[in-house]
């Protein structure tokens, strides 16, 4: 009997087992299925992919309001900032401003961002994070233009660490006024300076300051401007203080610049002397070439005037004289002397040769007629001018051949009074022979223009360079 029960427990297992090996009937749905492979239902899930719910933030940034600086109500939270300038990319004269491109980073400590952590690394973040944690304000003061780089992305790091130390850096281009004084133009060095300051914070609040001192600030060394060689960098702060709100941290980034002289003693000064030089030119050319001189005169003269014009389109519209304006309008005026120079020479040669020809009208010379008879005026004078000439009234007539006689006698003795009296005379005319000798007009003036302009280069560049 035992093994009866036995045999039919056997035969039951043996018939749940069979039918669990069956196929299943599958419900028709309308469609026809098709048959899959077996092994592709058997994938292995890799378990490291497997998400295990929601995970725990680690910097739980919903559990506080950002929108307060960090220990609000308290004492003023310290932020260093320190710069590392890329590049200065452009200086322009005209505006008065400059771009930078720099780095900008700020340091501060905010207890809610404190994360547990076993190997107190760091945690580092883009710009999507700024948007919901408290940053510094900071602004540039006194810029016209400043962008945050984009390219590929928003250039903004965000680095926190496990006890709430915060780095924040930027890079940033920016263009900012420069107050620039062109009394030494181009012999000038400019002294810029870009300003840092928070722009809702007060000392109370907030204070800014350098993080390592003049170490804060960084350069790179192939910086370098087509015009300018740059100095120094160097970094300084102070209060502002503005009456409506209160003081202010702000910081200073300095530089010095000083101009290359190079550029304008080629474009400048160079070609302004050679037009000073070529208006002497005309000292050595005849004054009777009247279209040479006054051409040559004209030109440099017009010359000079284009590059005067020429310096000042660069160059902002100032109320005073700059250094580069003193050289080009003494030049000017040299070469403008020049061209009254020889209207003067001109004028007193016209006035020389009128005189010379007054006596020669008057007494045409009459050679080649023998002793008394070689006077005679041929019949142009009349009977009243020949006797006055022989010092008769006249109302005293006298025949044809007295009064021939009487005439080449008066000439005579005319002749030595004149020369007797001109040897008297020789020496109160010396100190007007320079004006009635144009000749020595144009003598002197080679030796006067040079010295003068060699002298005025010689205090030039002395003082100003």
């Amino acid at each position: 009997m035992p093994y009866f029960s036995r045999l039919i427990l056997l035969l039951f297992c043996l018939m749940v087992l069979v039918e669990s090996r069956k196929p299943k009937k599958r419900r028709w749905t309308g469609q026809l299925e098709t048959s899959k492979p077996s092994h592709l239902y058997k994938k292995n899930l890799d378990v490291t992919k497997i998400r295990k719910g929601k995970p725990q933030p680690l910097l739980r940034v919903d559990d506080h309001d950002f929108t307060m600086r960090p220990a609000f109500g308290g004492p003023a939270i310290p932020v260093g900032v320190d710069v590392q300038v890329e590049s200065l990319d452009s200086i322009s004269e005209v505006d008065m401003d400059f771009t930078m491109t720099l780095y900008l980073r700020h340091y501060w400590k905010d207890e809610r961002l404190v994360f547990p952590s076993t190997s107190n690394k760091s945690m580092t973040f883009d710009g999507r994070l700024v948007k919901k944690i408290w940053v510094p304000d900071v602004f540039f003061v006194h810029s016209k233009r400043s962008f945050i780089h984009d390219t590929t992305t928003d250039n903004i790091m965000l680095r926190v660490f496990p006890d709430g130390q915060v780095l924040y850096s930027l890079r940033i281009t920016v263009t900012a006024m420069c107050n620039m004084d062109f009394s030494h133009f181009p012999l000038d060095s400019q002294t810029c300076s870009l300003e840092l300051e928070s722009y809702a914070y007060t000392d109370e609040d907030l204070m800014l300051y350098w993080k390592n001192g003049d170490e804060s600030l960084k350069t790179d060394e192939k910086i370098s401007l087509s015009q300018f060689l740059i100095q120094k960098f160097h970094t300084t702060s102070r209060l502002a203080f503005y009456s409506s709100t209160g003081w202010y941290n702000r910081l200073y980034i300095n530089f010095t610049l000083r101009r290359h002289i190079f550029f304008f003693l080629l474009q400048t000064y160079f070609p302004a002397t050679l037009m000073v030089m070529l208006s002497w030119v005309s000292f050595w050319i005849d004054r009777r070439a009247v279209p040479a001189r006054v051409s040559l005169g004209i030109t440099t003269v017009l010359t000079m005037s284009t590059i005067i014009t020429g310096v000042n389109a660069s160059m902002p519209r100032v109320s005073y004289i700059k250094a580069v304006d003193i050289y080009l309008w003494v030049s000017f005026v040299f070469v403008f002397l020049s061209v009254l120079e020889y209207a003067a020479v001109n004028y007193l040669t016209t006035v020389q040769e009128r005189k010379e020809r007054k006596p020669q009208e008057k007494f045409p010379c009459m050679c080649g007629m023998h002793h008394s008879r070689t006077m005679m005026l041929g019949g142009s004078y009349s009977e009243s001018e020949a006797n006055s000439l022989a010092g008769y009234p006249r109302s005293h007539i006298l025949t044809e051949e007295e009064r021939q006689d009487k005439i080449v006698v008066h000439l005579a003795l005319s002749s030595e009074s004149n020369s007797s009296r001109r040897k008297g005379l020789l020496k109160g005319q010396v100190g007007l022979r320079i004006f009635q000798n144009t000749h020595a007009i144009d003598k002197y003036s080679r030796l006067i223009f040079p010295a003068s302009y060699i002298f005025f280069n010689l205090i030039y560049w002395s003082v100003l360079a």
